[in-house]
């Protein structure tokens, strides 16, 4: 079987991802906004969505292609500063349609977030619900920024395109 990447990125650490899922696969990447891949012509699809403002970026592409996604084997991975567990579940249901969540296998990468590269609009935001935020801990990493990049964090996703792959 063959497959492809397809992904959203905001700031730009969900194409990190796909670029290091892309490299140790050999499956090519198209970026969904501006690369004219399309999923219909591959056997198998790896997702990639940054989440934003606790939605998936990509949920229009998502919706114009759920059929394609609904007839083959999707990987979606997400990629935000959410660990995951009941919250980051909550975003991404409330984002995407019920049949491709029981459809798809989920992958929770977390990412990047530095102040200097954010929109003001962004920074201020993010300053907003730090103040807010009861978890002193999460409040300080929205104001201050983190890096959870973590290129091992990919295994499960290559061992499963792995698997795909070798499928007839």
């Amino acid at each position: 079987m063959n497959g492809a990447i397809f992904f959203a990125t905001k700031y730009g650490s969900t194409a990190q991802y796909a670029e290091w899922i892309a490299e140790a696969t050999g499956l090519p990447a198209f970026e969904m906004e501006g690369d004219k891949g399309d999923p219909a012509d591959f056997d198998f699809l790896v997702i990639g969505a940054p989440v934003y403002y606790n939605k998936i970026l990509n949920r229009q592409w998502v919706k114009c292609h759920l059929r394609t996604l609904m007839e083959r084997p999707v990987l979606f991975f997400t990629v935000s500063g959410a660990p995951g567990g009941p919250k980051l579940d909550k975003w991404i249901a409330r984002s995407l349609p019920t049949g491709l969540l029981r459809h798809m296998s989920h992958i929770v990468l977390q990412g990047r977030q530095n102040p200097a590269d954010l929109s003001w609009f962004d920074r201020m935001m993010l300053i907003v619900g730090g103040l807010f935020n009861p978890d002193r801990a999460a409040a300080r990493e929205e104001i201050m920024g983190f890096d959870f990049m973590d290129k091992v964090s990919i295994a499960p996703i290559v061992q499963r395109v792995r698997e795909l792959s070798s499928e007839s």
